[in-house]
């Protein structure tokens, strides 16, 4: 306990101001250009894997100028630049026009194939930069976007996802229809025990399902984004009926970051020198 806190503490010092961002356009096998967000940290920096980053429900509209990521991924960005981590975000919404899916039966993008797809092109194509060491990246996603993680890492080709990072994900029938998806690669599942939202029991199965493979939290009074510096809490009425609270957990959040950076340190460290 005393070393989570330790790993809390210096990662809460880390900067949340994301440096050299740019778009960039991720060629689709259906002609679809994904765009991305980019982010690269600072020159001189020792390269750790690459971290594709998949937005939640809401989207991320990563053309919009002056650039305005959510205030969730810009903090987690900043933190992730400055241990090393290239940082791509896909925007699988604003690529194609589409809305939020936030409780939207029926949304075009669903996390176990349009998304899926999304984030194995992006991670393919941030592994072949000449800024990525070589071994794979790692997968990190919030809520709908953990659901990509999840089905992303389960389809995998061998090598290219050396680890994987879920917050609050679904992983009932809804999302995944034919099965939960068993992970290939090291996965790490953040889940917040009051969540209304996407419950966390499928996940404990899932866990429970893969133990040599999944490190699985379950955060004690932790709603929906708990990870969230705003610890307002918000109820929405979602298109499907559903009813649903959101808001951050300082305690929460600070043990989310412990585990991920102690996470990160054991699969996803510096390249070796080349």
């Amino acid at each position: 306990m005393a070393m989570l806190r330790a790993l809390a503490v210096m990662a809460m010092l880390f900067s949340a101001t994301a440096v050299r961002g740019e778009i960039v356009r991720v060629p689709l096998p259906d002609g679809t250009a994904l765009r991305a967000e980019l982010l690269l940290p600072a020159a001189g920096t020792p390269p750790r894997a690459p971290v594709i980053a998949l937005h939640g429900c809401a989207g991320i509209g990563v053309e919009a100028r002056p650039l305005r990521l959510p205030a969730r991924e810009r903090d987690w960005a900043g933190r992730l630049l400055a241990e090393g981590h290239a940082v791509l975000f896909p925007d699988s919404f604003g690529s194609r026009a589409l809305p939020a899916a936030c409780g939207t039966p029926g949304h075009p993008a669903p996390p176990a194939t349009v998304r899926r797809d999304d984030a194995l092109a992006a991670a393919a194509w941030a592994a072949s930069q000449p800024w990525a060491p070589a071994g794979g990246v790692v997968l990190l996603g919030w809520s709908h976007g953990g659901s990509t993680v999840l089905a992303a890492a389960e389809a995998a080709p061998p090598g290219l996802i050396r680890a994987a990072i879920a917050f609050y994900p679904g992983c009932g029938p809804a999302t995944f229809p034919r099965g939960r998806p068993l992970p290939s690669v090291p996965l790490l599942l953040l889940l917040g025990e009051a969540d209304d939202w996407t419950r966390p029991a499928p996940c404990q199965r899932l866990a429970e399902a893969a133990r040599d493979r999944v490190e699985m939290h379950l955060l004690a009074g932790a709603r929906h984004g708990f990870d969230a510096a705003d610890t307002t809490v918000r109820t929405r009425n979602l298109p499907n009926g559903s009813t649903v609270s959101t808001g951050g957990d300082p305690a929460s959040r600070a043990a989310s970051i412990a585990h991920v950076a102690a996470f990160l340190a054991r699969h996803a460290g510096p390249a070796p020198n080349r």
